[in-house]
C-alpha cells in the first residue's frame, strides 16, 4: 500500500448519522485503461456490503457506497487483489482539550470509527494526531474529535484545498528515446542511402534496459492483472514487446556465427518509448481537465483578518466561526461567505459566477469568499465558513459532476470488459494463421505483436470522463454549475424550456405601481395590507410593507396570520377576517369584484400583477386592488432570442394572472403561456409536456418551483432563488442570469459531441488498426505509435471544450 502526504478537500461536516454510513472516494494507483476501470469494479463490488461502486479512469479513484459493517481494509484488500494499490492519505491535525491517556485513546477511538481511517495516533507531549486514511476529509475528522468532546484545527503547515496528485515524470521518456534512437538509425540510413548498421550485441545492449527497466512498469502491472485473472494495457504491451525482443534474442543467439541477420529489437524499443511518452502527455492533459476545480481550489485564502476588541488580527481561516466580523481590504481576496456591514467597494467575481464586471457592495450586500475586493475597505459579517461556503458547495458540484458516470459510459464499460481477452484471442489467432499457413513464423511474431500493440482500452476509458471533466469544468468557469453527468448528457436533447416568471425572467423585485380601494376604504388598504404581509419574505408583500413604509404609515396589528398556498394570505385585523390574494382565491371566498373589472384588466394588460384584498368577516366585500410592476431582466430578451436559435420552444408557467402573463410573453416572443397555475400544478403541467414527447428544461427559483424542477428532464435554478430550488435542478445558474439557458444546452450539445467523437476515434483506432495488424499491414512500430496516439488524440479533442465560451449578441 502507498503512502502519501496531501492536502483534503473540504465537504459537508459528519453528523452522527454519517458516521455509520460509508461513503468513500478511493484514490487508487495503477489503472491504465477501461478494463482496469472494470476489473475494479468487479473487485470492490464483490465485497460483502458493498451497494453502489463507480471507477473513474480520468481522476484515479473509486467512489465507494457501502454499509457500515465493511471495513476499509475489506476494500483496499479487494483493490490489492485486483492488482492495484490504494493510495494512503496522512494529515495532522492539532488537538485542544486533552489531559491525559484516557483522552489520548478517546480521541484515537473517534478517529478511528470514521469510515475510511486507517490508522490514528494521538501523541499527549504534542497535543497532535496523525491520522491515515483514504478518501475522507480533514473536516470529517475535525467533526469526530469535537464529538468526542475535543477541538481539531489542521495542524499549522497544512491548509485545506484540492487533492494533489503526482505528475507523470518525464526522465523515463528521456531515457528511453536516448537508448532507443541508435537502435532506429540503421532504418533511417536506410531511407537515405547510408549503411548505418549496428552490431547484434550492442543493439541487445540498447535494447535490454528499455526493455526490463523503464519497461518494467508493464510487467508490474500486467502480472497483477494476469494474478487477478483479467488483462490490461499493460499486459499487452508486455507480452507484445517480448514477443518481439525474445525473437530478437533468438535470431541473435541462432545466427550469431553466421552473419547477422534482421533483428527488432528496435520495433520494441520504440514501442515502449512511444507508449512512456504517450503515458506522459496522456497525464498532463488529464491535469489540465482538472484545472477548474483546481482554480476554484486556489482560491481559497488561507488567513482572514478579524476584527476583535482589540483591533484587527489575523487568523487562520479554519478559527473564522459564523458571526465573526472580517476585515476585507482593497486588493484582497474575500475569504468567507458574509453580509456587508461598512464601507463600500466593487468586487470581482468572475471566478465564481462567471460575470466579467465587477460588482458594487455596500452594506447589507453579500459577498462571496474567493471573489477579489477592488478598491474599498470592507467590514463583513461571516454568514457561512468552510464546507457550508458558496465555494465550497460549488467545487463539491463539479467535484460530483466529474466523477459520476454518464449513461453512455456504461456501453464503453462493458465493451472495455471483454476487450482484452478478445484481443488476445485475436493474437493468437493472426500468430498461428500467419504461422501455418506461410511457415514464417517470424513473421507470425511480428504480426501478432502487431495486433496486442495497436489495441489500446485506454481510450476507451477516457473517451467520456474527460469530455465531461473539460465540459463541466469551463461551464463552471462561465457560472454554470451542473450536478452530475446525466444531468449534462440529458441536456443536449431539450427542445422544450419552461420558464417561471418572478425571479427567473423577471428582477424579482416588485413594486407597488397602483392601489384603487372601494368607497370607504381609502384609508384602510395599503395599511391593512401591509400589516397582514409584515415580516414575509414573498416579494410582492416586501413590495407592500415598504411602499407603506415610504408614507410612514402606522400599521393596525394582524393576528392569526396564515398563508393559503398558490392563493394568498389570511388574518385577523382589528377583529375583522381579511383575506389577500389572487383573483382565483377572490372567486373561490365569492368576493363579487365587478366593480372593479375594468380596472384590473386594463393593468394586466400592462403586465401588471394584481392582488385583492377583502373583508369576509360576514358578507365577503372587497376592499381593492393593489398592482405590481416587475421590470424584465435585459438579458431575457437575448435568452429567448438564443434558444430560437437552438430550435427550443420557450413556455411560460406562472401563477401570475392570464394578461400579466400574456405581456411578458409577447415582449419576449415566447411560444406558449400557462398563466394562473398553482404551485402543486407546474409539475403537473411539466409531465404533461413531457408526455408529448418533449425533452423538457423547467427554469425556477423559488420553493414552489422545486416540484417542477425536479420533473423535468433536466431543471435549471437560479442562484440568486433558494436552496430548495438548487437542491432539487440538476443546473445551477451562478448569475440569476436566463442568457446562461442556452448557454448550458449549447455546452451540453458541445460536450456530448465531444463524447461521440472520442468514442468513434477510439473504436476506430482498433476496428481499423486490428484488421490491419493481424493481416500483416501493419508495423509493430507505427502499431505502437498508433497506441500512443489513441489516448492523446481521445483527450486533446476534449481539452478543445477549454476554448468554449457563451454565445453573446
Amino acid at each position: 500500500m502507498k503512502e502519501r502526504t496531501v492536502n483534503t478537500t473540504v465537504a459537508q461536516p459528519l453528523t452522527p448519522t454519517s458516521l455509520s454510513i460509508a461513503h468513500l472516494n478511493l484514490p487508487i494507483l495503477g489503472m491504465t485503461c477501461a478494463s482496469c476501470v472494470g476489473r475494479v469494479e468487479k473487485a470492490l463490488k464483490a465485497v460483502p456490503g458493498v451497494t453502489e461502486v463507480t471507477v473513474i479512469l480520468a481522476t484515479e479513484s473509486a467512489v465507494v457506497a457501502a454499509t457500515p459493517e465493511v471495513s476499509v481494509r475489506a476494500l483496499t484488500t479487494a483493490i490489492e487483489r485486483a492488482g492495484y494499490a490504494v493510495a494512503e492519505d496522512t494529515l495532522e491535525l492539532s488537538i485542544e482539550g486533552m489531559t491525559c491517556a484516557s483522552c489520548v485513546n478517546r480521541v484515537e477511538k473517534a478517529l478511528r470509527k470514521v469510515p475510511g481511517v486507517t490508522a490514528a495516533e494521538v501523541n499527549l507531549a504534542t497535543e497532535q494526531a496523525t491520522v491515515k486514511f483514504h478518501g475522507v476529509t480533514a473536516e470529517q475528522l475535525i467533526a469526530a474529535v469535537e464529538l468526542a468532546g475535543y477541538k481539531a484545527v489542521l495542524h499549522q503547515g497544512h491548509t485545506v484545498s484540492g487533492p494533489v496528485k503526482q505528475a507523470e515524470s518525464w526522465w523515463p521518456v528521456v531515457v528511453s528515446a536516448a537508448f532507443t534512437l541508435p537502435l532506429v538509425l540503421p532504418m533511417i540510413g536506410m531511407l537515405i542511402g547510408k549503411d548505418w548498421s549496428i552490431d547484434g550485441w550492442v543493439q541487445l545492449l540498447l535494447a535490454t534496459p528499455v526493455q526490463f527497466w523503464l519497461g518494467a512498469r508493464f510487467y508490474r502491472a500486467g502480472w497483477k492483472a494476469l494474478r487477478a485473472g483479467s488483462g490490461n494495457m499493460d499486459l499487452l504491451v508486455a507480452l507484445g514487446t517480448s514477443a518481439g525482443y525474445g525473437l530478437s534474442v533468438y535470431l541473435l543467439m541462432k545466427h550469431s556465427a553466421h552473419g547477422g541477420p534482421h533483428l527488432y529489437f528496435e520495433a520494441s524499443a520504440v514501442i515502449i518509448t512511444l507508449v512512456l511518452l504517450g503515458k506522459w502527455l496522456e497525464a498532463r492533459a488529464k491535469r489540465q481537465t482538472t484545472a477548474a476545480i483546481q482554480a476554484l481550489n486556489a482560491l481559497r485564502p488561507e488567513v482572514a483578518r478579524l476584527r476583535t476588541t482589540d483591533g484587527d488580527v489575523d487568523v487562520s481561516l479554519a478559527k473564522v466561526k459564523v458571526g465573526d466580523m472580517v476585515v476585507i481590504r482593497p486588493g484582497e481576496r474575500v475569504p468567507v461567505d458574509g453580509a456587508v456591514i461598512e464601507g463600500a467597494s466593487e468586487v470581482d467575481e468572475s471566478l465564481i459566477t462567471g460575470e466579467s464586471l465587477p460588482v458594487p457592495k455596500h452594506p447589507g450586500d453579500v459577498v462571496t469568499g474567493g471573489a477579489v475586493n477592488a478598491e474599498g475597505l470592507l467590514l463583513v459579517k461571516t454568514t457561512a465558513i468552510g464546507a457550508e461556503s458558496t465555494l465550497s458547495r460549488i467545487v463539491r458540484m463539479v467535484e460530483s459532476a466529474q466523477a459520476k458516470k454518464a449513461p453512455i459510459q456504461r456501453m464503453v464499460d462493458k465493451v472495455s470488459a471483454v476487450f482484452v481477452p478478445v484481443v488476445l484471442g485475436l493474437a493468437g489467432l493472426t500468430l498461428l494463421g500467419w504461422g501455418l499457413a506461410t511457415g514464417e513464423w517470424e513473421q507470425a511474431i511480428l504480426n501478432a505483436v502487431a495486433v496486442l500493440v495497436i489495441a489500446c482500452p485506454c481510450a476507451l476509458g477516457l473517451a467520456t470522463p474527460t469530455a465531461i471533466m473539460a465540459g463541466t469544468g469551463v461551464a463552471a468557469r462561465q457560472g454554470i454549475l451542473i450536478k452530475d453527468a446525466e444531468a449534462l448528457e440529458i441536456a443536449h436533447k431539450i427542445n422544450m424550456v419552461a420558464f417561471d416568471k418572478t425571479g427567473t425572467l423577471t428582477q424579482g423585485k416588485p413594486t407597488l405601481v397602483a392601489l384603487d380601494a372601494a368607497p370607504g376604504f381609502e384609508k384602510l388598504l395599503l395599511p391593512v395590507a401591509a400589516a397582514i404581509q409584515n415580516g414575509s419574505e414573498h416579494p410582492l408583500a416586501k413590495a407592500v410593507v415598504q411602499a407603506a413604509a415610504d408614507q410612514s404609515m402606522p400599521l393596525p396589528t394582524a393576528q392569526a396570520i396564515s398563508a393559503v398556498a398558490g392563493r394568498g394570505m389570511s388574518a385577523q385585523v382589528d377583529g375583522r377576517e381579511m383575506r389577500l390574494g389572487s383573483t382565483r382565491y377572490m372567486t373561490e371566498l365569492r368576493v363579487d369584484l365587478s366593480s372593479m373589472d375594468a380596472q384590473s384588466k386594463s393593468l394586466q394588460a400592462q403586465g401588471r400583477t394584481v392582488s385583492w384584498l377583502a373583508d369576509v368577516t360576514d358578507t365577503p366585500r372587497l376592499v381593492g386592488l393593489l398592482a405590481f410592476g416587475d421590470e424584465l431582466k435585459p438579458s431575457a430578451f437575448p435568452a429567448v432570442s438564443h434558444l430560437r436559435a437552438l430550435n427550443i420552444q420557450t413556455v411560460l408557467v406562472t401563477g401570475d394572472n392570464q394578461g400579466s402573463a400574456q405581456v411578458v410573453a409577447h415582449a419576449l416572443g415566447l411560444d406558449r403561456v400557462r398563466a394562473e397555475v398553482l404551485p402543486a400544478d407546474k409539475a403537473d403541467i411539466v409531465a404533461e409536456m413531457k408526455r408529448s414527447g418533449a425533452r423538457v428544461a423547467m427554469v425556477g427559483d423559488g420553493i414552489n418551483d422545486a416540484p417542477a424542477l425536479a420533473a423535468a428532464d433536466v431543471g435549471m435554478a437560479m442562484s440568486t432563488g433558494t436552496d430548495v430550488a438548487m437542491h432539487a435542478a440538476g443546473i445551477t445558474l451562478m448569475r440569476g442570469d436566463p442568457a446562461l439557458i442556452a448557454d448550458a444546452i449549447d455546452i451540453s450539445r458541445r460536450t456530448y459531441r465531444k463524447i461521440r467523437q472520442n468514442l468513434f476515434w477510439a473504436f476506430a483506432y482498433n476496428v481499423i488498426g486490428i484488421p490491419l495488424a493481424a493481416l500483416g499491414l501493419l508495423n509493430p512500430m507505427v502499431a505502437g505509435g498508433a497506441m500512443a496516439l489513441s489516448s492523446v488524440s481521445v483527450i486533446s479533442n476534449a481539452l478543445l471544450l477549454r476554448r468554449w465560451r457563451p454565445a453573446r449578441d
